[in-house]
């Protein structure tokens, strides 16, 4: 997809742990700057319905400026098990490009501070590195605040 929309991008592989997934272990275990991983979180509006937010794996998303950025009155996390028939992708693997539909995507405004982050690439142990303005323009996301 990213070759597709002629979006420059690397791909790094990573170690990972299935009993510890966390972004933290991902770049302490492979030597990456943490604020530059961004974690894919797919969550569920009660007006907009599945949206999806990418924020640096090194701060928390919040549930208020993603609802107003949204539309919606209240947000919650996707429970685990309905990750994969959602998106097609499996916890900690996780994409924000390719998913199975084109749900809105919100980045977090923090990555506009990077030249390059990375993102999963669809399957553990795989990240993409891309810039953020790629990032945005191939999943046609929107760069708002949205981590405390």
């Amino acid at each position: 997809m990213l070759e597709a929309q002629k979006a420059p991008f690397e791909t790094v592989e990573y170690d990972y742990d299935a009993d510890d997934l966390s972004v933290e272990h991902i770049a302490q275990a492979n030597n990456l700057p943490l604020e530059r991983i961004f974690k894919t979180l797919v969550a569920k509006g009660d007006r907009a319905g599945v949206i999806v937010a990418v924020i640096p794996g090194n701060r928390n998303l919040s549930f208020k400026a993603l609802a107003r950025a949204s539309g919606d009155r209240k947000i919650a996390l996707v429970p685990v098990k309905e990750i994969q028939a959602l998106t097609g992708y499996i916890r900690g693997g996780c994409s924000p490009v390719g998913m199975k539909k084109n749900y809105p995507v919100f980045v977090d405004a923090s990555a506009l501070s990077h030249d390059r982050i990375f993102v999963n690439a669809g399957q553990r142990g795989l990240l993409v590195g891309l810039a953020p303005h790629d990032l945005q323009r191939v999943t046609e996301g929107a760069f708002v605040q949205i981590v405390e």
